[in-house]
């Protein structure tokens, strides 16, 4: 029961304008929010009586409408007695005040306010007591109304379309408007004046001539009523001359004052001597036309003055220039010469102002003129200072680069329709704009774009009568398209989904090299270790006539043996560790092409692999990758610079361009605007897609949930606890540090707790995690059916222990392949499981594989059940593990089951997996690191061990 029956209010009136409402006990304590809300809003239905007030740790928000409506009548409850300060008191009554002036419509805009660029109103008639914070007060009050819903939000609405001087405040009013012109023009005091003043200028007859201007006197109440005042008039003191209504010529100190007016927001058009004083002259140079366009009719306006413009002027002020790079008829017409993507095209500038185009003689004579407002055949444009500052930067940049590089052709063509659609989207043309560059191609680079952006014109080349096989037609597209690409020196990424051929497609491509040159240097592939097996056994079976060399081992040639070595032979392989290890013998050919198989590996930019192979020679570059994005944009980038270097920039400009605002907004545009640039040099296929026809076997995927036993579920809480008792005095760095580890350790302890109490036991293993028991449930279904299994975990030490209990429960040969396993070694595991003529004792049916190790480049068919016993959350690396199993050659459905520990880590990020718009079918994937920039307390929630869905055995 509550024991308070006194308490003290204070109220403060805060700068964002809501109000802090707190309480006191007499004892001086704090109220509770949550308390001092459901007493003083006990009868308020609106916000749940209390429940829905925002509150802090000093009190109660009251947004301003909201503080009004409680200041002007207190729901006091009757068992309670109230003390308010003086502060309290006094917004009691000026609450009061304000409803009734409300209510009375006793309002006016505050023109200090509105100069000052706030929406701002003070009272009429306010006594002597009444602050200012009461007019602030009443001006969020009206602000909030305004901008609700309802009858007063439309009616604010209706009196801002007719009076639009009203969206107009801060810098934007004129500093000549006077407080009654400003009343008069927002429609709020009527405008006795019968008539407007209004200025027009009219252009030249003749190109050389002088502009002029026009003063009209305009009737309000009939505006096609125009009489026109002459020169000799304007500096009159009267009317009695002027051409004007009889009843007009009493207001003539009124027209005197607009040309005050004028004469102050334009200074260069004080008259002549000539003229009488305070006249206006009626004739302006080209500079003063320009100056009257671009900046004083704007000011005129909004001071008061109608200006009749050129109907022209609207449209050449939103005229986007661009400057026109118009390529030579032969650039680019050389199929054979190797162009490359930093072969420099020659080209002539032209800069384009809406309908007229100048060429670089006729824009440097403009330059040399000074003219800002030009008739050009027939058409007005305008160069201002801006544009010319802007054309100088451009050309200078690219002069700089001694001219354009095919590289920025083709940039500046994939995204010219992108940027095109984000200007034309802009309606302000005083906003400022990038001064875009547009290219435009001869014919033999328009059809090399057109088949770039459409493969399928690419005419597709036979299969070469070298090949041992026969290759389906979507992979003859694919070796077509990458000998299409090499025709002009343009490396090429070949991303078709895990078992499509990306190998059989390559070899093709080697093949019609070979048969197509002679004298050539060998093509060199680099790619995993765990993998150069594979690739010598299909070239040897799809392409017997390549002598290919393995550098590799110990006893691999070294300096001036490497070359004697590989001489006459058409393929070097080695791997990617040698890739940086042997970079003085690697480095010292100039290759005929240098493949990248499984080109992930080189998605880190700043490993000493990654720059070595980005710096090794040749003439041609192709990357083979299932996932060229596996976690972030930027390993997008390190593929990209190494098949065409310099075409998306450099890492740290992609990184401020497309990286942040793509990971960070999901920016559709810019999404757009990256798959326009690499659409030409990435050739990606699906097993869904129906042009492929793999009539691939059905391949179904569940998961299993298995709850943790008690000895795991009290480790799992003792690593959480000391993992948030470590995190309270430790630094940034190594927070995400302590996170990462912990994160890994709870991963592991949800496969066996052995894994981190670094144990090796034989007995009784499999009691101690449920995960385990399952999977040797399953593993013994999948046995009795007489059918084969992977087994994928991302540690080595749950590999052995898996390795250890199947052997031991008679389920042997079980393999066991890892970074560590030696390359024969694999080899031959690969060769027995795959070979169907072994009896089972000896060709094992089990085949347990690291992530790492095994997770790309095999081909294991004659599996059709994938188990994940941990998760590596990333779809698209557990889809290429998967895919070892899932390809072509499969002939029986593939299953695939991923284990989720209950109430775990485990089934949190997998239920965030399902619920996350991902970036990877577009552009970006996810991977763990994110989980370090999480909260303490949305970690807390992240790794929190859920007991009611860990129902343990006991």
């Amino acid at each position: 029961m509550n024991t308070v029956t006194t308490m003290v209010l204070s109220a403060e009136l805060r700068s964002d304008g809501r109000f802090l409402i707190a309480g006191t006990n007499p004892s001086g304590h704090a109220i509770d929010p949550e308390e001092l809300a459901a007493v003083l809003f006990a009868w308020d239905e609106a916000s749940s009586y209390g429940t829905f007030v925002e509150k802090n740790e000093q009190g109660l928000l009251l947004g301003p409408t909201e503080a009004l409506s409680f200041f002007t009548a207190p729901p006091w409850l009757l068992h309670r007695n109230y003390s308010v300060d003086r502060r309290f008191s006094e917004y009691r009554d000026t609450a009061v005040f304000l409803q009734n002036t409300l209510a009375a419509g006793a309002i006016i805009p505050d023109f200090a306010e509105w100069k000052q660029g706030r929406f701002g109103w003070r009272a009429e008639h306010a006594p002597a007591w009444f602050s200012p914070c009461g007019n602030k007060w009443l001006s969020h009050v009206l602000e909030e109304a305004v901008h609700a819903p309802g009858e007063i939000g439309r009616a604010w609405d209706q009196l801002t379309a007719q009076f639009p001087a009203l969206h107009v405040m801060g810098d934007e009013l004129s500093v000549h408007l006077q407080e009654t012109e400003w009343l008069q023009s927002i429609g709020w005091l009527p405008d006795v004046t019968p008539f407007r003043t209004c200025l027009q200028i009219v252009e030249p007859v003749h190109d050389a001539g002088e502009w002029q201007l026009q003063v009209y006197l305009q009737d309000r109440e009939e505006p096609d009523r125009l009489f026109v005042i002459e020169p000799h008039q304007l500096g009159a003191q009267d009317g009695h001359t002027a051409r004007i209504p009889v009843a007009w010529k009493e207001h003539w100190r009124r027209f005197q004052s607009d040309l005050a007016k004028c004469r102050s927001i334009f200074p260069r058009q004080q008259a002549s001597g000539a003229d009488a004083p305070g006249a206006l002259r009626t004739r302006l140079t080209n500079e003063e036309a320009w100056i009257f366009l671009a900046s004083c009719s704007l000011q005129l306006v909004q001071s008061g003055i109608h200006v009749f413009l050129p109907a022209w002027w609207e449209q050449v002020r939103k005229v986007r220039p661009k400057l026109k790079a118009k390529l030579s008829p032969n650039a680019g017409a050389s199929r054979q010469s190797f162009l490359g993507i930093s072969q420099v095209m020659d080209f002539e500038w032209k800069l384009a102002l809406g309908p007229v185009e100048l060429d670089e003689k006729e824009f440097a004579e403009l330059v040399r003129q000074k003219q800002r407002l030009l008739k050009i055949r027939g058409h007005w444009v305008q160069l201002t200072p801006a544009l010319f500052a802007e054309l100088q930067e451009a050309l200078k940049k690219t002069n700089a680069k001694n001219g354009l590089t095919l590289r920025d052709v083709m940039t500046m063509h994939l995204i010219a329709n992108v940027e095109g659609e984000e200007q034309d989207g802009v309606d302000d043309p005083d906003e400022p704009y990038p001064l875009t560059v547009e290219v435009q191609l001869n014919a033999h680079l328009q059809e090399l774009m057109h088949r770039l952006q459409e493969t399928r014109k690419i005419p597709i080349l036979p299969q070469p009568d070298s090949f041992c096989g026969t290759l389906r037609k979507y992979q003859l597209e694919g070796s077509s398209w990458l000998l299409f690409l090499r025709q002009f020196g343009l490396g090429a990424c070949l991303a078709d989904d895990m078992g499509l051929g990306k190998t059989v497609q390559f070899i093709t491509y080697l093949l019609h090299v070979k048969a197509a040159e002679t004298a050539q240097p060998p093509s060199l592939l680099i790619c995993p270790t765990s993998v150069i097996g594979n690739w010598q056994k299909e070239l040897q079976r799809f392409a017997p006539s390549l002598k290919v060399f393995i550098h590799y081992g110990n006893a691999r040639p070294k300096k001036a043996d490497f070359a004697a070595a590989i001489a006459g032979v058409d393929l070097v392989i080695t791997s990617y560790a040698l890739s940086h290890l042997d970079v003085q013998e690697l480095s010292s050919i100039t290759w005929n092409t240098v493949c990248l198989d499984e080109a992930q590996n080189i998605k880190n930019a700043y490993t000493k692999q990654a720059s070595a192979v980005r710096d090794l020679k040749a003439w041609h570059r192709i990357a083979l990758t299932g996932t060229p994005i596996e976690n972030r944009l930027s390993e997008l980038w390190s593929i990209f610079d190494f098949l065409n270097p310099g075409y998306l920039g450099s890492l740290g400009e992609f990184t401020q361009r497309f990286v942040q605002p793509i990971e960070r907004d999901r920016d559709q545009t810019l999404i757009q605007t990256v798959q326009r640039l690499i659409q030409p040099f990435l050739l990606r296929r699906t097993k869904t897609d129906p042009a492929i026809q793999l009539d691939l076997p059905e391949k179904n995927e569940s998961k299993v949930y298995v709850p943790l036993t008690p000895e795991q579920s009290a480790l799992y809480e003792t690593a959480i606890q000391d993992m948030f008792a470590r995190m309270e005095n430790v630094s940034a760095m190594e927070r995400r540090g302590l996170i990462l580890t912990t994160l890994t350790r709870l991963k592991q302890l949800c496969d066996h707790p052995a894994l981190i109490l670094n144990e090796i036991t034989t007995a009784d293993e499999a009691s101690r995690s449920h995960k385990l028991e399952r999977l040797l449930e399953l593993v013994e279904e999948i046995r009795h059916k007489k059918e084969r299994c992977l087994i994928f975990t991302q540690y080595i030490e749950m590999g052995n222990l898996l390795q250890r209990v199947l052997t031991r429960e008679g389920y042997g040969p079980v393999y066991f392949l890892n970074g560590a396993t030696k390359k024969e070694k694999r080899d031959e595991m690969i060769a027995r499981f795959q070979d169907a003529s072994l009896p089972d004792e000896e060709r094992g049916a089990i085949f347990i594989l690291s992530l790492r190790a095994g997770g790309t480049g095999l081909n294991l068919t004659e599996a059709n059940h994938v188990i994940h016993v941990d998760r590596w959350w990333n779809p698209a690396v557990e889809n290429q593990a998967t895919d070892r199993a899932y390809r072509i050659g499969q002939r029986r459905n593939v299953q695939v089951y991923k284990f989720i520990s209950l109430g775990t880590i485990e089934e949190r990020i997998d239920e965030m997996m399902e619920r996350k718009l991902s970036l990877s079918q577009q552009i970006v994937g996810s991977g763990e690191s994110w989980i370090t920039e999480l909260s303490t307390a949305e970690l807390r929630e992240l790794f929190a061990l859920r007991h009611d869905w860990n129902h343990t055995k006991g």
